[in-house]
């Protein structure tokens, strides 16, 4: 089995807020230099992965005015932000698994770690990163199903597949953090005695509650700035807030060290 600790995940894609701030500065300013040479930020992509400039638009120079304006950095963040809900839309039309909506944003932040929206629609990005998820994850979905599914041109799905593994290093294998709730639950099921069926109800209630603060947390910066485990304490964090059936603060050391701190349920 694959292990976090050694894998490219840890060693390439963990990064502090400082420098995801720089790398969407960075896209952002090379998409408004090429608005000012060329006229244009969208790119074409061919489907072996190469791309170039939508067209070129030297005129434009002689008129500024009538050239579209760049966006700020703020509302490249929106644009991300509402088709990484779109992904998740997209994930549950299609009834597939968390972990494959995981591997998708996951992807897509990647992306566009590299490129500006202004270079490559989103909305072609989101349904490539969906394709090469399903394909990562063993849960195989042709492009023209995927794209007949929410009426869009597969074509799209096909020519952007390359760029995408491109810009991701190649480095497809992630983690996400719903494998590790459901060893914490396991854990907590274990350690804290939970026997009788209103302990196991309430145990299953707080980690389906944690799965959806897990989905939350996938939509924010924080699966590019911590690894799984984290996130997943997080997310049960949350969600014992709103049942309240252990203490949390005690709880962490068997998190940490696999050991019995004399854990009780609260009912």
């Amino acid at each position: 089995m694959a292990d976090f600790v050694t894998s490219t995940h840890r060693t390439k894609w963990i990064f502090t807020p400082q420098d995801i701030k720089h790398k969407y500065k960075v896209a952002n300013h090379r998409a408004k230099q090429a608005l000012e040479k060329y006229g244009t930020t969208r790119m074409e992509v061919d489907i072996d992965g190469s791309f170039s400039y939508a067209e070129s638009q030297n005129d434009a120079k002689d008129s500024a005015e009538k050239r579209p304006k760049p966006l700020k950095v703020e509302e490249e963040q929106l644009l991300r932000a509402f088709y990484e809900f779109k992904i998740q839309d997209v994930c549950d039309a299609f009834k597939f698994p968390r972990k494959i909506q995981a591997t998708a944003l996951i992807y897509f932040k990647r992306f566009y770690l590299q490129w500006s929206v202004m270079e490559h629609h989103p909305k072609d990005i989101m349904l490539t990163c969906i394709y090469a998820a399903c394909k990562a994850e063993e849960n195989h979905v042709s492009a023209e199903e995927l794209g007949k599914g929410i009426g869009q041109d597969h074509h799209v799905i096909l020519n952007n597949e390359m760029l995408v593994f491109q810009s991701l290093g190649f480095d497809l294998i992630v983690y996400a953090p719903y494998r590790a709730l459901e060893g914490f639950i396991s854990d907590l099921e274990e350690f804290c005695g939970a026997k009788d069926e209103d302990q196991l109800v309430a145990l299953k209630g707080s980690l389906d509650t944690a799965r959806i603060e897990a989905d939350k947390i996938m939509r924010s910066d924080g699966p590019l700035l911590f690894p799984p485990g984290q996130l997943a304490l997080t997310a049960l964090h949350r969600a014992n807030a709103a049942h309240s059936i252990f203490d949390f603060e005690r709880s962490q050391s068997l998190f940490s060290f696999g050991q019995n701190p004399q854990l009780s349920l609260t009912f």
